[in-house]
């Protein structure tokens, strides 16, 4: 089977930026409480009118110019989302639509922060069966959309943004190391309850009074996903290295959700892995969800700190619990 490239990256955020500061005169918290407790300063927040499918479309856009891939030669369009625009249809059906994808086929895919893993993870297997010859991956979220405003422990964490990926296969020319080597996934619903939305659903439909309970908000145990979250990822990512036989200090760059960066300082702590590999934005955009690692990832692309040959290890956890971890060579 062929292995699975990334030729085309993009990214957007909402333009309005919500600061510690402000928060700090809506809810009983302050700047030096947030950034201590999760290296966040200030996130983006969309405009009222603009729903997943815009911010997604925006990211896909760079992403498709950069691969110099017309909408119309997608084959596939994966959107990876939790707030997608409405039930149903899904977001990538929206997203394929403003875009002309009109020889795609288009779904969702839930698997919260960690959905940008597993959206790279699907289209690679579509790719290598060589079911389809590209596709558009997207991780989009518009998470000020259910958040609870009124919650300090989860209101400071969540920002708006997309990011995207344009996957295609290698080519006889690629260094035979070059795309993805290696993604590996994680699900235990036991843990389902420590971050959820409990509301809305087929089990807790909403009713007037589980809208005025926030039962439609993120509801989260911050200390229950934190120990979690550390040590899944430390047994993803030391089980992908023993397997795949490469030696930690090849890896040249992290590229990680970033839920907190408190989270990350202890994997990256446990795992032996300098911090200084790890790019890190949360600081100015706040835990997206599923937008965090390929926006990220964007960034670090168009700064031109990914040269041919780096290997990247990209790592992501949350709601499921779900989570993975992958070896990229790019």
């Amino acid at each position: 089977m062929r292995r699975v490239k990334i030729i085309g990256t993009g990214s957007y955020v909402p333009s309005k930026v919500l600061s510690n500061h402000e928060l700090a005169a809506r809810i009983e918290t302050s700047d030096a409480w947030i950034v201590a407790r999760t290296g966040i300063r200030e996130r983006r927040i969309a405009a009222p009118e603009e729903a997943t499918s815009d911010l997604a479309f925006a990211a896909s856009v760079q992403a498709l110019e950069m691969a110099g891939l017309s909408a119309e030669k997608l084959d596939m369009v994966l959107v990876a989302t939790v707030t997608p625009d409405m039930q149903t249809p899904a977001c990538a059906v929206h997203l394929a639509h403003k875009l002309g994808a009109k020889n795609a086929f288009a779904f969702d895919l839930s698997a919260a922060c960690a959905g940008s893993l597993f959206a790279m993870s699907v289209a690679s297997q579509y790719i290598a069966t060589g079911a389809v010859k590209s596709v558009l991956v997207v991780g989009a979220e518009l998470l000020s959309r259910i958040t609870n405003w009124e919650d300090r422990g989860s209101s400071i964490l969540f920002g708006d943004g997309a990011g995207a990926m344009v996957l295609v296969p290698t080519e006889e020319a690629d260094s035979p190391e070059r795309g993805l080597l290696k993604l590996q996934l994680y699900s235990d619903g036991s843990a389902a309850d420590i971050l959820c939305i409990p509301g809305g659903g087929s089990r807790f439909p909403l009713t007037p009074e589980s809208f005025l309970a926030r039962h439609n908000k993120v509801s989260m145990r911050g200390r229950e996903v934190y120990k979690f979250a550390v040590t899944a990822l430390v047994q993803a990512v030391e089980r992908i290295f023993s397997e795949h036989n490469i030696s930690l200090e090849q890896v040249k760059h992290v590229m990680a959700h970033q839920a907190n960066v408190r989270i990350l300082e202890a994997i990256l702590e446990r795992i032996g892995i300098p911090i200084e590999k790890a790019h890190i934005n949360i600081n100015r955009y706040g835990n997206t969800s599923s937008a965090s690692v390929p926006l990220t990832l964007d960034e670090a692309n168009r700064a031109g700190k990914l040269q041919a040959g780096d290997l990247i290890l990209v790592m992501a956890i949350g709601a499921g619990m779900s989570w993975g971890a992958g070896l990229i060579r790019w």
